[in-house]
């Protein structure tokens, strides 16, 4: 009789807590789906530009599953290889074959390299060496240094997010914020000094994971540190004021642990950790609302690519919008405990 009633409480215990039910049963579903639509969606197409070429060339690159363009100069295809509309270009000069591939994912790297020799070898064996060289990094790029700036991201995001999150619930819980607003001081004021202050922890924290990524584990850096911090820096700031928000809707620390697989989970999966252009286009479109992707976009650029400031801007622009747009969530937010 006594387990019968400690089951049965247990059982009511979990009836009632309704976003646990909803965590357990919708969460896993929600994952399953996104890795569904991830890993079914369509193939990668190697896109190659092809500068005079003959017409012998492109149909046997087509025979490879290689998608063609064809372009005028060799300038315009290295500007097309900048903006990432082809993977690689193949010229040939003087009797001698070029391959100039963008560099930046290994994996696409040597699936085109694999691809082009095997239809140049059909056309002509004696032609099938391809003097090869790559726009970004290096040919012996591995492919932690390709996914590196995302998962830096990632990291600085998680656990700031994590721990801001279970620190604001905290002063909740204890009793300290319902002090805090029970003196003079304003709603942005109470928000701002705990940004400020969780802001500069954030620094640190962001500061050492950069620093010992870069020069500890030689994660390949081919741009300035400086960016890379200032990048980090606005995706923790994002994380820090999201964290915030959302512990203002947990009434403990598993509950805020609960938005771990609905709100950092799936931007996993939209970051660029896997390839977008193989992503289902019904969900592809969520990557634009992700502030992971455009801090793994920008780490990117600056990591991988080697560009700068005006490379990144727009995607600076982008994480410094959301956290200014959850910083005023978060003062109306806190008009629930108190209205001044």
């Amino acid at each position: 009789m006594r387990i019968n009633a400690l089951v049965l409480r247990i059982m009511k215990q979990f009836y009632r807590d309704k976003r646990t039910l909803a965590l357990m049963i919708l969460a896993p579903i929600l994952i399953l789906t996104l890795v569904n639509l991830v890993f079914n969606g369509d193939d990668y197409e190697t896109k190659i530009g092809l500068i005079d070429t003959p017409d012998s060339i492109s149909e046997a690159f087509e025979k490879e599953e290689l998608k063609t363009s064809i372009y005028t100069s060799e300038a315009a295809a290295e500007n097309a290889l900048k903006d990432g509309k082809i993977d690689a270009y193949f010229i040939v000069e003087s009797g001698q074959t070029k391959l100039m591939l963008e560099g930046s994912d290994p994996s696409i790297s040597k699936t085109t390299i694999a691809k082009i020799q095997e239809a140049v070898q059909t056309l002509s064996p004696s032609k099938a060496a391809i003097n090869i060289d790559v726009l970004y990094g290096s040919m012996d790029m591995k492919q932690f240094d390709s996914f590196g700036p995302i998962l830096l991201g990632f990291f600085a995001f998680f656990f700031v997010f994590l721990v801001a999150g279970v620190s604001f619930l905290r002063e909740r819980t204890t009793g300290t914020l319902e002090r805090l607003l029970s003196s003079p001081i304003r709603r942005w004021e109470l928000v701002l000094a705990y940004i400020i202050g969780f802001g500069l922890f954030t620094m640190v924290q962001s500061g050492i994971i950069v620093v010992y990524s870069v020069y500890v584990l030689q994660m390949s850096n081919a741009g300035s540190i400086l960016y890379v911090l200032l990048i980090t820096l606005l995706l923790a700031l994002v994380a820090l004021t999201l964290g915030i928000l959302l512990s203002s809707f947990a009434h403990n620390e598993l509950q805020m642990i609960q938005f771990i697989p609905i709100v950092i989970v799936p931007q996993v999966f939209f970051s660029g950790l896997f390839n977008l252009d193989t992503i289902s286009s019904a969900i592809s479109w969520i990557s634009y609302l992700t502030p992971l992707y455009y801090a793994a976009d920008a780490l990117r650029e600056v990591m991988i690519r080697g560009n700068g400031f005006m490379e990144i801007i727009g995607s600076l622009s982008i994480l410094f919008g959301y956290s200014i747009v959850l910083m005023i969530i978060n003062i109306f937010v806190l008009k629930k405990y108190r209205s001044i």
